[in-house]
């Protein structure tokens, strides 16, 4: 398969057509304006070197330099070699609040797709690093374990909805839990090593009923984990929407008394969190540009190697579409367009 280092300059390739057509244009006009002193059946006695299919064939070899000197710059790769190079960075666990309440409209689209966009363009900004994502509402579970597979985590980001979880609530706790497991805390096989390589960062709207979330938080700044945390919604609180079978919203959720039930970010517990976690904290409003807080302290983690990885260098093949460029151009040089014009090698050297 070939691939060009520099694809966009293969744009210039439309100026191929555009020269030729306007090329024949001219020929076109030059031929009318010969008719207008002499009959086109004169033209053999007039001209006798004339040669009509010359001009053509040297017209064409320009038009072939020019289209083989522009996939030069683009710099055409094919035939790979195997390189081993090292991997590092850090260890990052992504917890994304699936309760009900992340379906709340206070800020647009929804909670939970605001969400899903900050955990995608957090993805999109790491290089070298790992990440594990983490679904949880009443209770959690690993969505998707560590890896640097940054198109998979996008796959498996976008499976996440409300429906996933069952049981309702927020039980942060338990999340921060589970992303210590992703992060490899209590596995029997592998030895913990405690360092400053890891982070948690929870996106939720912060109302936690279920568990010890700062105890969670605390424990995990104790093992040298980071935890972050990102509030969406906002403190006046919205109604949680209810959808139909077909998904279009039909009302809103109410309580046993009938009242609409209202669901406010608690920013309190959100900041407790990451400051018993040795993180920061980040509000719906600002994610944006607050996000490179964030991305400023996992660059800041240690980094670890994750061993050798083996990747595909592709091979740089330039010289041969610049080799017919040169082709072509020598032969438009030597062809000359009239047919009985002497020449020899010496003079043109």
């Amino acid at each position: 398969m070939i691939h060009f280092e520099h694809i966009n300059y293969l744009w210039l390739l439309v100026l191929v057509p555009m020269a030729g057509v306007l090329w024949g244009l001219t020929e076109w006009r030059r031929k009318k304006r010969l008719e207008q002193w002499a009959e086109r059946t004169m033209f053999p006695r007039l001209i006798p070197d004339r040669s009509r299919w010359r001009p053509i064939i040297k017209m064409t070899l320009l038009l072939a330099a020019m289209a083989f000197l522009i996939v030069a710059m683009a710099n055409p790769q094919f035939g790979t070699r195997l390189e081993k190079g090292k991997r590092a960075g850090s260890d990052v666990a992504i917890c994304l609040d699936l309760s009900n309440s992340m379906m709340a409209e206070d800020i647009q689209p929804n909670r939970l797709e605001r969400s899903k966009r900050v955990v995608a363009n957090l993805l999109s900004q790491l290089t070298g690093d790992r990440v594990s994502l983490v679904a949880f509402a009443g209770s959690s579970f690993i969505q998707m374990p560590l890896t640097s597979d940054y198109s998979a985590a996008k796959l498996f980001l976008d499976e996440m909805d409300c429906s996933m979880i069952p049981e309702q609530g927020t039980a942060i706790g338990d999340a921060i839990e589970k992303a210590m497991m992703t992060l490899g805390y209590g596995d029997e096989e592998h030895e913990w090593k405690k360092n400053n390589n890891r982070a948690i960062i929870i996106i939720s709207d912060g109302e936690n009923h279920e568990d010890d979330a700062i105890g969670a938080a605390r424990e995990a700044a104790r093992q040298g984990v980071r935890v972050c945390t990102i509030g969406m919604g906002l403190p006046q609180g919205s109604p949680i929407p209810q959808f139909d079978a077909h998904g279009q919203r039909n009302n809103y959720k109410r309580n046993r008394d009938g009242s609409v039930i209202m669901t406010h970010l608690n920013e309190q517990m959100l900041r407790d969190v990451a400051s018993a976690g040795n993180g920061t904290y980040l509000r719906a409003g600002n994610v944006n540009s607050g996000l490179g807080d964030i991305l400023k302290l996992i660059a800041n983690l240690e980094k670890e190697e994750f061993g050798e990885a083996q990747f595909a260098a592709y091979e740089s093949r330039y010289m041969y579409p610049l080799a017919a460029t040169l082709v072509c151009l020598l032969a438009e040089i030597l062809l000359f367009e009239r047919r009985n014009r002497k020449w020899n090698l010496d003079k043109m050297l």
